[in-house]
């Protein structure tokens, strides 16, 4: 591996960092997700084809180490029966970090599928095409589950309930 590619992973860190605390919420398991990430990439380097930019390889490589762990949790269910403990309240020193707390909240009660591709675009600042090749989805898909993913944030933080889907009706 070359000093300048080394340097490009490095660079990448704080970036899967900000991604993968939106992701899980927490911090413990979002440096977990992101130390899993920085080793796969790290032995799996040689498959890395210089087809693309390395941001978006190691955001591919954060999103499926994010999608293996929740079907991991899914199949243990013992495992994360502790996992909705209330939080302790706190009091507040500034709205600015409620206002945070509740975006977070808010966050996490998005689709996963919705919120991380909210993350890559909103947070990360990546173009759909981008966004699109990290997860493996045609565009079109990254721009539905954005703008759903936008509604219901908006709805959420303004206290409306997010309007649910409308089931498909078959018609003949």
């Amino acid at each position: 591996m070359r000093a300048q590619d080394e340097a490009a992973i490095v660079a990448c860190i704080p970036s899967l960092r900000r991604y993968a605390r939106g992701l899980v919420s927490d911090p413990a398991r979002a440096d977990d997700l992101v130390q899993d990430t920085l080793e796969r990439a790290w032995s799996r380097f040689s498959l890395w084809q210089r087809r693309g930019e390395i941001r978006a390889w190691m955001f591919g490589i954060m999103h499926n180490q994010f999608i293996d762990g929740v079907r991991a949790r899914r199949s243990r269910p013992e495992d994360s029966a502790g996992d909705d403990v209330p939080e302790i309240a706190q009091r507040a020193t500034q709205s600015d970090r409620i206002e945070v707390r509740d975006l977070d909240r808010v966050l996490q009660r998005l689709p996963a599928d919705q919120r991380e591709i909210l993350l890559l675009v909103a947070v990360q600042q990546m173009s759909y095409l981008e966004a699109a090749a990290v997860v493996g989805v045609p565009i079109g898909t990254v721009m539905s589950r954005l703008a759903r993913a936008r509604e219901r944030l908006r709805h959420e933080l303004q206290g409306r309930a997010a309007p649910e889907a409308m089931p498909l009706r078959r018609i003949k």
